[in-house]
């Protein structure tokens, strides 16, 4: 599987970005699409997951609340609306998957795609 995040860019905060993951090769219904966060000198953040078949989210504290993960699986795509924007939300921005549920909170991911920056300033 490979995946391919794109959608990022500089906004103020307040303000709203979606991010889309394009996935090609088999997603399996077992598979948990994620969105990772990284930002230098802080461990990297699991911001939101969606379980590919029945579609059950997740979202990270920090999150919740402003961020919302949706799949499309026609299009193979996955998608990060981020909302009410913070200068603390500045990341680079990654689409991953793992292989099932028990792999996903072990934070193994198996297939991770080239991040996307997300700049929010103040």
């Amino acid at each position: 599987v490979q995946l391919q995040a794109s959608g990022g860019g500089l906004v103020q905060a307040g303000t709203s970005l979606r991010l889309s993951c394009a996935a090609s090769g088999t997603i399996y219904s077992s598979y948990q699409m994620a969105w990772l966060r990284q930002t230098p000198g802080k461990e990297r953040e699991s911001v939101a997951v969606i379980n590919w078949r029945s579609g059950k989210k997740y979202y990270a504290d920090s999150v919740k609340g402003r961020f919302s993960i949706s799949r499309d699986s026609a299009k193979n795509e996955v998608y990060l609306q981020m909302d009410s924007l913070k200068p603390d939300d500045t990341a680079v921005y990654y689409c991953a998957a793992a292989r099932d549920s028990e792999q996903q909170r072990r934070n193994n991911f198996d297939y991770m795609g080239q991040g996307t920056l997300v700049t929010v300033s103040s």
